[in-house]
């Protein structure tokens, strides 16, 4: 026996035999030993993300993220037998759940030979295996409720994660015979791995990334079990953690044992095992302490403040509170080899159930109502005066019917991932409150607005509510540690009147798209100055399109024009830090540009495409189309061959750039964003990419006009060493556009300008979305399944009829509200 084994063991064996789980300071009741666990067997999935393992890969649906064979077992503690209760070669089992009284078991399951995971009940003996739920989607990570409900995680929610070619699941909860199954959540990214805690309350993981980081923010929430009163549970201020598979500790002080998994997550939800305790706030790191530092460890199962089942590899462990390790179990080693690991140990024994909580949704009711007690309440309201908030904006992310990369390109770039939908506003009374009614089980946030209807402070996080429900918040980003004070007033001003309806922005699309609905704006004010011609600044606002985006929205980006989350690891920012407030190109529309004066329409277009995150298109049919890849230093373009014009380009450029461009730098710095300060796409390529490329009018390209000389029509800003008797015009690297080495990179310009106009962008005659796309809105109801294949589309019409596909509708209306 090893040292370790030799210390541990004593102190493990009889909390596992004969243990009391409980105490005093716990509400629930003492119970039994531990004789056997169940546990589940599988091999890790093939993509390296915690969430991608189910369903399948939106550009190949060949391509499935379960893996498979699989099967439930049984370990008596003492014999060291295992039983095997349910084993499909072909198949996944996932998720099991002992329910209360230890007589069956609950879990996700894919039948081999099928593609969708389900709910399944299974007797402790291994009989009467029972299907719950059924149909297109997957159910999966569901756990037993103590009013005799079932909580999971679903793809009945019919979106894809925003950064990924993998479906999101959110929760739903249905009753014991799988009926009267629907949602509790409308996040447009995951939730998941819910589980009762003893108040009654279900603790959860939720990701999110609205107005920041996509990869860092995925924390511990909580709801009630009818889905109201969703709040933070522990570290929505913390990046780069992943807390999964949280569960309350039995004779704990209300601590929860869940795995930390670094930064964006490890497959199959590895992580370090860690304490949190809630007593100090969600934002309290020092209340997250870790067991072992090791990070492969997953699905931990509290059986006391000292004693934890959890599996590793192709083997359990018992971990104490010191992190001590004993195992308990091990798959033989041809298996484990093969691949195979342990999953999701649980003690096989009865359980009290968890304080039932009453339901305060109104399933016949289409909106719930929100209370905010005073606006001006809250972290970082720094310089914010009472009665400067006179509104709240509403809006709405919208889930995408499907996605195709980890970037946000061509939503956006560097900043928003998501389109985000103006539902309007509702008034701040003069103490700060607000009281509204709000469309039911949708993900919305809100932007306070000033009497110009400027951003002072926004959400930078989702909320929504349940049908028929009432919520409240004290104020904004208020401390969660604090209650509400009453600062002498005998009711809110807000509650001595109905609650407000959202009034529609007029005259404004609840959409934007930017070649459609800011670009025409740039042209009226900006463009005879910003054209190639006079080029001030060096800015040009054409829109022209480049290779994934037009030259405007790219200048606007590269010169911080609009002001957005950014895709950065910070959240709670300071007020007026981001939105139209801190953007200067709103502020020069209204005059203080010289001469340039928009209109109140147009402020307000650009006010509001601001405040929805600055979309370059307004329509998910974009993603995944419409980009010609055109680097002359290793471009890959149709079926990944390299075009025969980017090889040549390359050569010339290794003759007549390198010697004052390195080949990392293909662009000189007046194009401006190789600065390791400025954004670039997800693939790394720096901006001057997307500045080099006109495919609209290849001759303007950047690429062309900034070595040529001026008296040849171009910028003469790639200048050759000073010759004697030289002049800065005879040291332009080509002196005419006759010059053969010009002609080559003006072919491969037009080679791409051929490429576009061939496979079409969204703003083009002649578009049509992926078939992924199409695929999807077919297997969504938005679109037939016998469509004719030269069926039009217009797609801005079919992204609303997906998202209204997806509004709650009470049972038995015909259309939802907004």
């Amino acid at each position: 026996m090893d040292p370790v084994a030799r210390r541990v063991l004593p102190a493990i064996l009889p909390l596992l035999a004969g243990m009391v789980v409980g105490a005093a300071s716990s509400s629930l009741p003492t119970e039994p030993g531990v004789e056997e666990i169940i546990f589940a067997c599988r091999p890790l999935g093939g993509d390296p993300h915690w969430y991608a393992n189910f369903g399948y890969s939106a550009g190949d649906a060949g391509r499935k993220f379960y893996t498979q064979p699989s099967r439930l077992c049984r370990l008596h503690l003492s014999t060291h037998k295992v039983s095997v209760l349910l084993e499909d070669r072909q198949g996944s089992i996932r998720d099991p759940q002992v329910h209360y009284d230890g007589r069956k078991i609950l879990f996700s399951y894919r039948k081999g030979g099928t593609d969708h995971f389900h709910l399944y009940e299974i007797g402790a003996d291994g009989g009467n295996l029972r299907q719950l739920t059924d149909g297109p989607f997957d159910d999966i990570e569901p756990t037993y409720l103590p009013d005799g409900g079932i909580m999971f995680a679903s793809s009945r929610c019919r979106r894809w994660v925003n950064c990924w070619f993998s479906q999101v699941a959110v929760l739903y909860r249905c009753d014991a015979d799988g009926g009267g199954l629907h949602p509790v959540s409308a996040n447009i990214e995951h939730d998941n791995t819910p589980w009762p805690l003893p108040d009654g309350r279900v603790i959860y993981q939720r990701w999110e990334y609205v107005d920041r980081s996509q990869v860092s923010y995925h924390h511990l929430w909580s709801m009630n079990p009818d889905g109201t009163g969703q709040m933070i549970y522990f570290g929505n201020q913390r990046p780069r953690t992943v807390i999964l598979d949280a569960k309350p500790i039995p004779g704990s002080d209300n601590e929860v044992v869940a795995v930390f998994s670094p930064g964006h997550g490890k497959k199959e939800h590895n992580g370090v095992v860690t304490i949190v305790s809630p007593k100090t706030g969600p934002d309290t790191w020092e209340s997250a302490r870790s067991l072992h530092p090791g990070d492969d460890f997953r699905d931990p199962y509290p059986l006391s403040p000292d004693c934890f089942l959890v599996a590793q590899g192709p083997r359990l462990v018992v971990m104490n509170g010191k992190g001590e390790l004993q195992e308990i179990y091990r798959l033989p080693t041809e298996e484990a080899l093969a691949g195979m690991e342990c999953h999701e140990p649980r003690p096989l024994a009865s359980r009290p159930r968890e304080r039932i909580l009453p339901s305060r949704v109104h399933l016949d009711q289409s909106t719930g109502r929100r209370i905010l007690a005073d606006v001006y309440n809250g972290r970082r309201m720094e310089g914010v005066r009472r009665g400067e908030i006179r509104k709240l904006l509403v809006l709405e992310t919208l889930p995408k019917p499907v996605n195709y990369s980890g970037g946000m390109e061509p939503l956006s770039l560097g900043g928003t991932f998501t389109l985000e939908r103006v539902l309007g506003t509702v008034p701040v009374e003069a103490d700060g409150s607000a009281y509204m009614e709000l469309p039911a089980l949708r993900s919305l946030f809100f932007v306070a607005l000033d009497e110009n209807n400027n951003s002072v402070k926004r959400m930078q996080s989702f909320f929504s509510v349940m049908p028929g429900e009432t919520g409240s918040c004290a104020g904004c980003h208020e401390q969660r540690t604090r209650a509400p004070v009453n600062p002498g007033r005998g009711a809110l001003l807000a509650l001595q009147r109905p609650p407000s309806r959202i009034e529609p922005v007029p005259h404004i699309p609840d959409v934007f798209d930017f070649p459609r609905d800011i670009q025409p704006i740039l042209d009226r004010h900006c463009l005879r100055c910003h054209d190639y011609e006079r080029r001030s600044g060096g800015v040009v606002l054409s829109g022209d399109r480049g290779p994934m985006y037009s030259q405007s929205y790219v200048a606007l980006t590269v010169t911080r024009q609009f002001a957005d989350g950014r895709n950065r690891q910070t959240g709670n920012l300071p007020p007026r830090a981001i939105g139209s407030s801190a953007s200067p190109l709103l502020s020069k529309l209204a005059g203080s540009h010289h001469d340039v004066r928009a209109s109140s329409r147009e402020l307000d277009m650009v006010r509001y495409w601001i405040e929805t995150g600055a979309p370059y298109p307004g329509t998910y049919a974009a993603l995944g189309s419409g980009i010609v890849s055109l680097n002359p230093l290793g471009g890959l373009n149709r079926a990944d061959q390299e075009w025969p014009e980017a090889r040549a380009a390359r050569a010339v450029m290794a003759r007549r750039c390198d010697s004052c461009h390195e080949a990392v730098r293909p662009l000189p710095h007046f194009i401006s964003d190789d600065r390791r300060d400025l954004p670039r796409d997800s693939d790394r390529r720096p901006l001057s990419y997307h500045l080099a490329f006109n495919l609209s009018r290849p001759h303007n390209s950047l690429l062309l006009r900034a070595p040529l000389a001026k008296s040849a029509g171009g910028y003469g800003a790639c200048l050759l060493p000073a010759r004697k008797g030289s002049t800065g015009d005879d040291r332009a690297v080509f002196q005419s556009t006759g010059d053969p080495d010009y002609r080559t990179l003006l072919e491969l310009c037009r080679a791409g300008q051929r490429e576009l106009e061939r496979i079409k962008r969204f703003d083009m005659p002649g578009f049509r979305p992926t078939p992924a796309y199409v695929r999807e809105l077919q297997r969504f109801g938005v679109l037939p399944r016998d469509l004719a294949p030269d069926a039009a589309f217009d797609v801005y019409a079919l992204d609303q009829a997906y998202w209204r596909s997806l509004w709650y509708r009470p049972a038995g209306a015909t259309a939802a509200r907004e």
